[in-house]
């Protein structure tokens, strides 16, 4: 290397040295090498895959694209292992648990004894996946990473908490007792399970951790940020998966989800009835949510495969929306014509008789009008930046206004 000063040597750790990447073998076709993922199918696919009419009209990523997703990802979810998940179950086997076991005698101690050594049982599990993920993120066999299956959602769950009660004193009556009798009794103490108890420990740089939400304020007079020209002739609803993706619905039984930047169709979701859906939402989690006015039903999608999730037997409802806590917010027979929620637990309706949109409180209290020359309203959606989105079903368009600070 000394001796040709004529060529330009870069010099690594051995460890860092580049590798040639080892493509994942195709499922379907022997001893074919996998060169593209398809996002829908969610499996990395040959060229003989791509010439066959199994993925037609599915999304296709160049592999290395796939990867860097996947990567993305699992660096997220060991984010919120180290930062978030470990710290909270290192809290629940603090010392203030140790010292709540000393203090409990017997069957107390036993049952509280076996709770904590459960609780240490899955910090240690959460340690040997968080080593498994630092081992193989950087790993030049592919087919490793695609392969690989994250328990995170597991430990969001944190275990139930025992709950100590403390003896209760009942008063002696004074009859002709022994001394040791006369002041009273005391009962058996008891342990109770809280499902509720323990609450999870976040950080500032957790990345999918639930916080508190920033305050924001009301704009003094919303703007319209963006006009969009969507391809219906009427749109109905619309649900944000996130800043970068959006659900959409049209008088027919097929649910779309589009790609906000780019404007491709991503996926299409036909209702488990073959009904038109009244409305549609999108849980906290990412599922779809619509509903089946004609079973009056709420039905969700979850891993490509329909529930249903509510059957109403005496009202229809009409339109749906998820709230920042998860829950489902639901119209049955009034009129707005749609509802959302946004980070500050506001509750947005679309009133189609005056061109606005109404901005109420979680107590039901009246903020402010909306009104940005507004005409059709039906659906109303927010993204994960609190812009509104609302639609406009006699032309096909979608304003996105902004009325946060």
């Amino acid at each position: 290397m000394i001796s040709d000063e004529s060529k330009k040597h870069e010099i690594v750790k051995f460890q860092s040295r580049k590798s040639t990447p080892r493509y994942p073998e195709c499922k379907s076709h022997n001893k074919q090498q996998s060169t593209m993922f398809c996002k829908k199918c969610d499996i990395p696919v040959c060229t003989k895959c791509l010439a066959s009419d199994q993925h037609l009209g599915h999304k296709l990523l160049e592999i290395m694209q796939a990867l860097d997703e996947k990567k993305d990802k699992i660096t997220k979810q060991q984010t919120e292992l180290k930062e978030t998940i470990y710290p909270t179950y290192q809290d629940i086997a603090s010392d203030k648990l140790k010292a709540e076991v000393d203090e409990i005698k017997n069957t107390q101690l036993q049952t509280l004894q076996k709770h904590l050594d459960e609780i240490n049982k899955a910090m240690s599990d959460i340690k040997d996946e968080i080593n498994l993920v630092e081992m193989d993120i950087d790993t030049y066999d592919l087919s490793k990473l695609f392969d690989f299956t994250s328990n995170v959602n597991i430990y969001r769950i944190l275990p139930q908490k025992f709950a100590p009660s403390l003896p209760k004193f009942t008063p002696g009556k004074i009859q002709g007792e022994k001394l040791g009798k006369l002041f009273g009794t005391l009962s058996s103490s008891s342990l109770t399970l809280d499902k509720h108890g323990y609450s999870m420990k976040t950080t500032e740089k957790s990345l999918e951790a639930g916080s508190s939400p920033r305050v924001k304020q009301l704009l003094d007079k919303p703007e319209i940020v963006t006009t969009i020209d969507t391809e219906y002739n009427q749109i109905y609803s619309m649900a944000c998966v996130s800043d970068k993706e959006i659900w959409t619905k049209g008088y027919d039984s097929t649910m779309k989800l589009y790609s906000i930047n780019q404007g491709s169709l991503l996926k299409s979701i036909t209702t488990r009835s073959g009904n038109i859906p009244q409305d549609i939402a999108v849980t906290k989690s990412g599922d779809l949510v619509y509903i089946d006015g004609r079973d009056r039903t709420v039905d969700v999608a979850k891993n490509e495969k329909i529930e249903e999730v509510i059957r109403l037997k005496n009202w229809e409802p009409i339109r749906v929306c998820s709230t920042s806590s998860g829950d489902l917010l639901i119209i049955i027979q009034f009129t707005p014509l749609g509802i959302t929620t946004d980070s500050q637990s506001h509750i947005l309706t679309a009133d189609f008789n005056n061109h606005c949109v109404h901005i109420i409180d979680q107590d039901g209290q009246f903020l402010r009008y909306i009104e940005c020359e507004l005409s059709g309203l039906w659906g109303l959606c927010t993204d994960t930046n609190d812009n509104l989105f609302v639609i406009q079903y006699d032309n096909g368009q979608v304003k996105k206004i902004k009325y946060l600070q």
